[in-house]
């Protein structure tokens, strides 16, 4: 059996073939991908208006990368309002043995703004493992502040059993700080 698929944006296909094994193709908005099993090999075309190219590889497969939609791509974090309710949250964490970040920031603070969507993107990837917060430092306490020890911002810090263990002042680029918050998480995980 073939399968041709003309120009569209991106369209994933199966078919399945008559010795019951699946052949996968992809197509994108560049050309065409014609897929041809026949005798344990496929006969490829990759093709666009300019020119067309045949490959021949046996057991080729192409696979689009499709996200997983059962997990969520970002978690908002939950924004930590006075001491009391830190405290709250540092009983809950230790009674599930679970670390915390907490994303010391202010809203006048551009890096500081920048970098929270990576890190709920981040909070995504350690949903059950790790719960992520943030505390806008204009609107707590000033003893919260002093509670955590915070001189720069954005400053992340990781918190278990209770106490500070380990953070990140986010003065350079948000790819950078992230790299470092995930590191961070892999120590104490």
């Amino acid at each position: 059996m073939s399968v041709i698929g003309a120009c569209s944006q991106f369209v994933y296909g199966e078919v399945y073939q008559r010795d019951e094994q699946w052949a996968q193709c992809l197509v994108s908005g560049k050309g065409y991908l014609f897929c041809h099993r026949s005798g344990g090999y496929e006969n490829i075309w990759v093709g666009n208006r300019k020119r067309e190219k045949k490959m021949k590889r046996r057991n080729f497969r192409v696979e689009a990368m499709w996200p997983d939609l059962s997990r969520p791509s970002e978690v908002e974090m939950e924004e930590i309002t006075d001491s009391d309710h830190l405290d709250r949250i540092l009983l809950l964490a230790h009674e599930n043995s679970q670390p915390i970040l907490i994303d010391w920031m202010a809203t006048w603070c551009r890096k500081c703004i920048y970098l929270k969507p990576k890190l709920e993107k981040l909070a995504a990837e350690y949903l059950n493992k790790a719960k992520f917060y943030y505390v806008d430092v204009n609107k707590v306490p000033q003893t919260l502040v002093k509670r955590g020890n915070i001189s720069k911002m954005p400053t992340i810090q990781l918190w278990k059993d209770g106490e500070m263990k380990a953070e990140v002042i986010g003065g350079h680029k948000a790819w950078l700080v992230t790299e470092e918050v995930r590191e961070m998480i892999q120590k104490f995980l």
